[in-house]
Order: structure tokens, then C-alpha cells, then sequence
């Protein structure tokens, strides 16, 4: 079982831009995944935003980031990250969160979504907001 700790960056409207620059610094490839093409725009003026997107170059450097969507509230500096904690093992993350969640406010319970086998979001009792997840494999069609 392996588990990864990245840092995850929200923005409105930036992330691409954002993503691009960190790509450029650090090298790596640069993977983006609009609203649009999740099937998951609520604004039309959104569809071309960043649902998720992250830079990963071999050496190490790891970092994701997403457009905050217009129906959620969102200050810069305010809730500017996340921590992502990415596992290819469901019970492992799930144990994970069992214990994150001790204290939490649940944003997002966890379980199936879309786009991954099992998703969760949560502010722990210290304000740090966490998402835990083990990837589904991707099918852009």
C-alpha cells in the first residue's frame, strides 16, 4: 500500500494559469480536467475552468489545484489550499478518514463519486480542510 500528501491550491478562474506557470518552474507534466469535460458545469461562463488539474515532474514536485466554482464562496488567502491524501487502497483511506473526521465538520462524505473509487472532503478540528480519495481510472471519452 502506498499514500501521497499533496498540496492542493484553489483559485477563481487562475488555476490553469497557475498550474501552467508551476509547470514551467518546476518541469513535470501538466494533466488539466475542465468542468466541461467532467460533465460538470453549472455555469456555462465555468465550463472551460479547471474542475482538477496537477503538475508532477519526476523529481518529486507534486501540486494540484481547481477553479472554485462562482456557487461557492471563496476569498483568496481564505481556504487557499487543501491537503489531498491520495492512496490506492479504499480501506486505507477510509481508515485515514475515520480518524481525520474525529472532531471534523464533513463537507463531503465519503464514497463513490465520479471520478474516484471513493472521495471525501472534511475540515478537521484545527481548520485544515483534507480530501482523501483513491483514484477511479480516468476515461476522457
Amino acid at each position: 500500500m502506498s499514500v501521497q500528501s499533496t498540496t492542493h491550491l484553489n483559485f477563481r478562474g487562475d488555476a490553469r494559469d497557475a498550474l501552467t506557470f508551476y509547470q514551467s518552474v518546476f518541469g513535470g507534466e501538466l494533466t488539466l480536467v475542465t468542468y466541461a469535460d467532467a460533465h460538470a458545469a453549472r455555469e456555462p461562463s465555468e465550463a472551460n475552468q479547471v474542475m482538477w488539474g496537477q503538475v508532477a515532474a519526476e523529481n518529486g514536485f507534486s501540486v494540484m489545484a481547481y477553479d472554485v466554482p462562482s456557487s461557492l464562496p471563496f476569498s483568496q488567502g481564505e481556504n487557499a489550499f487543501f491537503v489531498s491524501v491520495r492512496g490506492d487502497s479504499e480501506a486505507e483511506i477510509q481508515a485515514y478518514w475515520n480518524k481525520l473526521s474525529e472532531g471534523a465538520s464533513v463537507i463531503q462524505a465519503i464514497g463513490p463519486s465520479g471520478w474516484a473509487k471513493i472521495y471525501g472532503m472534511l475540515k478537521d478540528r484545527f481548520g485544515v480542510v483534507w480530501v482523501l480519495d483513491v483514484l477511479a481510472p480516468y476515461d476522457a471519452s
